[in-house]
């Protein structure tokens, strides 16, 4: 029971390593309102900063083509040439607000998340055609808070809307016994009115559908206590074998230094529960130390080192200091040369002496 709740339950926050699997996948924060509002506001940029330009261009060539009509050639590739120069002259007038609108629909989605170039998400599944998965999606929480977001934008929207052009109906009434040239720049002038309104409106509904679109796809990255044993596992390690290869590093540290000890020239210890091992021969810069333990390695050092007739000194201050800044070989830091060598000293006059008496 308790590895099915650990399995089932995803409670865990997502780790950094979850999140970046998830970008690479494709499943990335994705709200089609934020997209939406800076395709309107590009259209809304374009229409207030070319349509004069682009209207102007398309006007000449237009005019262009009607005041000639008569002296146009239709016959053979004439008429190619005559769409030819036509679509080539919309292209150019077009060009820059098309760019805009590109930017504007690419912007929508850098913005919410950096630019992911993923396959995954074009890979057939079959659960695409599935029957049940299609109702699933159909009637699912994704699907039912879209409906209320398309109902409510229709509703204010609309609604704005109407409030807007109610006001106008006179004069829009009146534009069909004005002259023509005055129709297009009342139009411009309400379309950027109501694309004004739209944009302010719409700015909010994304604003809002993006921190509900984060919070599921956040939700939805979340982890089982299991996944994130798993993940752990992957990244630091088995605590289990990390525990094992520590194990057997110090199993192997104890033998060398046990091997070490015979070539030692001093041992000295607290008497019991310190024991440090240094090496020492002429023309050495410093001792070095061999081996070190505490209780039961410190122990053993004093028993190899007195099966193998290496002298053992007790000096607890001066162990206790050697264990604690010393490491395996390594020579002794300089502050303590004195110490060691006054012990070094006594253990060699103290092998001159055997060796007299001998």
């Amino acid at each position: 029971m308790a590895e099915d709740f650990e399995d089932t339950n995803k409670t865990e926050e997502p780790t950094q390593k979850r999140l970046e699997e998830a970008l690479k996948r494709g499943d990335v924060v994705k709200s089609q309102e934020v997209n939406t509002w800076f395709v309107i506001a590009g259209a809304a940029l374009v229409l207030m900063a070319f349509s004069g330009v682009m209207s102007k261009d398309l006007t000449t060539t237009m005019r262009g083509i009607i005041a000639n009509s008569y002296d146009i050639s239709m016959d053979g590739p004439a008429l190619p040439r005559l769409f030819q120069k036509i679509g080539s002259e919309m292209i150019a007038a077009m060009a820059i607000p098309f760019l805009v609108l590109l930017l504007a629909a690419v912007g929508g989605n850098a913005i919410q998340h950096r630019l992911v170039w993923s396959l995954e998400t074009l890979a057939p599944r079959l659960s695409r055609i599935s029957l049940s998965a299609g109702l699933q999606r159909l009637f699912s929480k994704q699907a039912l808070v879209n409906f209320g977001k398309g109902l409510i934008k229709l509703v204010v929207v609309g609604s704005v809307l109407t409030a807007l052009m109610w006001p106008e109906r006179g004069r829009l009434e009146a534009l069909t016994h004005s002259d023509a040239a005055l129709i297009v720049p009342l139009c411009l002038k309400l379309a950027l009115k109501l694309l004004g309104s739209v944009v302010a409106m719409l700015a909010v509904v994304a604003a809002a559908d993006y921190l509900f679109q984060y919070r599921q796809w956040y939700d939805r990255q979340k982890m089982s206590l299991r996944e994130l044993k798993e993940e752990f596992r992957r990244t630091e390690g088995d605590p289990a074998i990390k525990g094992k290869m520590k194990q057997v590093r110090q199993v192997r540290m104890r033998r060398r230094m046990i091997a070490a000890v015979p070539r030692a020239a001093v041992v000295i210890t607290n008497p019991t529960h310190y024991a440090i091992a240094l090496e020492y021969e002429r023309g050495m810069e410093a001792p070095v130390c061999v081996a070190k333990g505490v209780d039961a390695m410190a122990l053993k050092i004093r028993e190899v080192a007195d099966e193998h007739s290496v002298p053992v000194v007790e000096n607890p201050p001066l162990a206790r200091a050697l264990h604690a800044t010393v490491e395996i070989d390594r020579q002794i830091p300089p502050e303590h040369y004195k110490a060691v060598a006054e012990v070094i000293g006594y253990v060699l006059r103290l092998r001159r002496a055997v060796s007299g008496r001998r």
